[in-house]
């Protein structure tokens, strides 16, 4: 199967690009994390792949990374999750946050992707949570949503997962404080070091 992608972007869509592999064009559905992440039309591209079949259609998916592609397996292989509605989900999410979500049970998070109800998200938590808790297992989890919120702030201004969950188990007494203030609190940890 096809593994990888390596080309020339000759074309961004909003949910899709068109890779040049030696004179044959690929169209590629990507995340909006993934399409973020690519240059400018006519620069060259390396994706991870993920070929999907079905009696009526052949979709080819790129991802950044091999981390994004792993999670979008993950995401699949949920009953009643598609291809488009992970693609959403790492759409609407990075890979850390979407992550961040499923392993704290924030399902309101996973609500906001679009396509994902209360009882979807539920089902991501409940079938997916201890996978990516083992997958992603240098990162320490915090228990409580509010944690996760504040994970999810940082990991939404460009930190990494790691780096905003050793930033928020930093905060100790802040159980009255609010989210904002959390955040504010966890950037000057991050700024400290």
């Amino acid at each position: 199967m096809i593994a990888t992608l390596e080309g020339t972007l000759e074309h961004r869509g909003n949910d899709s690009i068109i890779i040049n592999v030696g004179g044959i064009g690929f169209r590629v559905y990507v995340s909006g994390f993934t399409l973020g992440q690519l240059g400018a039309v006519e620069g060259k591209v390396i994706l991870h792949t993920h070929l999907h079949l079905r009696e009526d259609n052949v979709s080819l998916y790129g991802f950044a990374s091999g981390e994004e592609l792993a999670l979008f397996g993950n995401l699949v292989s949920v009953s009643g999750i598609g291809p488009k509605v992970a693609l959403g989900l790492l759409s609407a999410l990075n890979p850390q946050q979407l992550v961040m979500a499923i392993a704290s049970g924030n399902t309101d998070l996973i609500c906001q992707a679009p396509g994902i109800g209360k009882k979807t998200a539920d089902r991501l938590v409940i079938e997916l949570r201890d996978k990516l808790e083992k997958e992603w297992k240098e990162v320490a989890l915090p228990s409580a949503p509010e944690s996760a919120d504040v994970i999810a702030a940082l990991t939404g201004l460009g930190y990494s997962l790691t780096e905003a969950a050793r930033a928020v188990s930093r905060l100790s007494g802040s159980e009255e404080l609010s989210l904002e203030e959390k955040i504010r609190m966890a950037l000057q940890q991050m700024v400290r070091g």
